[in-house]
């Protein structure tokens, strides 16, 4: 298994080439879940994510045959990143070989760091058929996204530096996915910090390892907004050290990762991508475990596409119920329209979003159906919109 030496050789082979993000403790996150929450923000790496760590180093270990040769790697997002922008650095050429359905953003992303892309397969698992008939082909040394000791080490670099940054720790959450990053951090924190709880967090639809290190490998798999941790199982490397250095695994819903995300950005002010919220989402999904306990966990990614942050947040608003819809019945008669939005900006709620319909909804020829989506404060000022309008129309919560 890799040690603490082989993260200590990664962290000065790639200085230079990867930031040293910051760690901080973060107030709005601690007053939200009662621990006390330290951060470790590789959101803010040049590709948005950790996993430029490992191929740093993958790829600086390269000898001048392999590097002549070029590099293949097969990824749908961050990884592809990485591996394109240090190979550009390198001077290697990269093939990055990347499922059809790839989102646009991710692929064009990747092609600007200089690889070339293929786009081949409609799954990861055709994809990487491919990836490897093409390393066969050409004769390229493949960079796995995972399950190679080297990339292990650079991803436990992240660990590294929060556990030299950071202050006393009771506990380190992890996010699992293939598990290079866990056996990175595991790592480094059984050499420097043996009693610290390492406990790594899977999502529900991808709970490869059952919610136990130790637990009968199942390969999982289903839609997910942490689709950087999507990985059907883990890999054989990982998992390695996963057995012998991470004390649990924890298994977070969707909802708890949607959560995470928005409070996240709300009152820590950080963009984070599915993955990337898993640790918060252990937080807030296990908050009695925590309370009280010095927490620490990677905010890893922050490549989340623009319209699924939004919807992201709506949902959140309306969960909570500061996002309000409700369905009016009206008379249809001139001026409808301008008493209900006098009444509902009176008590301080915001009109997001109207909509009229005379022909179809409407009980009545002479009626109107309308359904408005207000912003409120909280649920209680929620509440005290619907009683002021229901004291006037008929009103339907929806």
């Amino acid at each position: 298994m890799i040690g603490l030496g082989d993260i200590r050789a990664a962290a000065a082979r790639i200085e230079g080439r990867v930031l040293r993000t910051p760690t901080l403790f973060c107030d709005a996150l601690s007053r939200a879940t009662g621990a006390a929450v330290t951060l470790k923000l590789d959101s803010l790496q040049a590709i948005g994510s950790f996993k430029e760590r490992g191929a740093a180093n993958k790829l600086a270990l390269l000898d001048d045959d392999e590097r002549a040769r070029g590099v293949i790697t097969v990824s749908a997002g961050n990884h592809a990143q990485g591996v394109a922008r240090h190979a550009s650095l390198l001077g290697i050429d990269a093939v990055i070989v990347m499922p059809r359905f790839t989102p646009a953003a991710k692929v064009t992303r990747t092609a600007a760091w200089g690889a070339r892309v293929v786009l081949h397969g409609g799954d990861f698992a055709e994809a990487s058929a491919h990836a490897e008939a093409l390393r066969e082909t050409e004769a390229r040394v493949f960079v796995h996204p995972y399950d190679d000791p080297a990339v292990m080490a650079g991803q436990g670099t992240c660990g590294l530096e929060l556990l030299e940054d950071a202050g006393p720790l009771d506990a380190l959450l992890v996010p699992i996915g293939g598990g290079g990053l866990i056996a990175g951090c595991a790592t480094a924190s059984r050499a420097l910090r043996p009693d610290l709880a390492v406990i790594g967090v899977q999502v529900e639809s991808h709970d490869s390892l059952g919610g136990h290190p130790g637990g009968e490998i199942t390969p999982s798999g289903g839609a997910t907004i942490a689709e950087g941790i999507a990985v059907m199982q883990v890999g054989r490397h990982p998992l390695e050290v996963i057995r012998a250095r991470v004390d649990e695994v924890l298994v977070v819903s969707e909802r708890a990762v949607e959560d995470a995300i928005t409070l996240l950005a709300e009152s820590a002010k950080l963009v984070a991508e599915g993955a990337g919220a898993a640790g918060v989402a252990a937080l807030l999904s296990h908050p009695e475990r925590f309370a009280g306990r010095r927490v620490a966990t990677p905010i890893c990614g922050g490549n989340i596409d623009s319209r699924i942050l939004a919807n992201t947040l709506l949902r959140s608003l309306l969960r909570d119920g500061r996002l309000l819809r409700l369905v009016l019945e009206i008379p249809d008669r001139p001026g409808m329209l301008a008493d209900i939005a006098t009444r509902i900006a009176e008590i301080g709620g915001n009109i997001i979003e109207v909509s009229h319909q005379r022909l179809f909804a409407a009980p009545s020829v002479q009626a109107a159906e309308l359904e408005v989506m207000v912003e409120a404060r909280d649920p209680a000022h929620a509440a005290d919109i619907a009683a002021a309008l229901s004291a006037i129309y008929t009103v339907r919560r929806v």
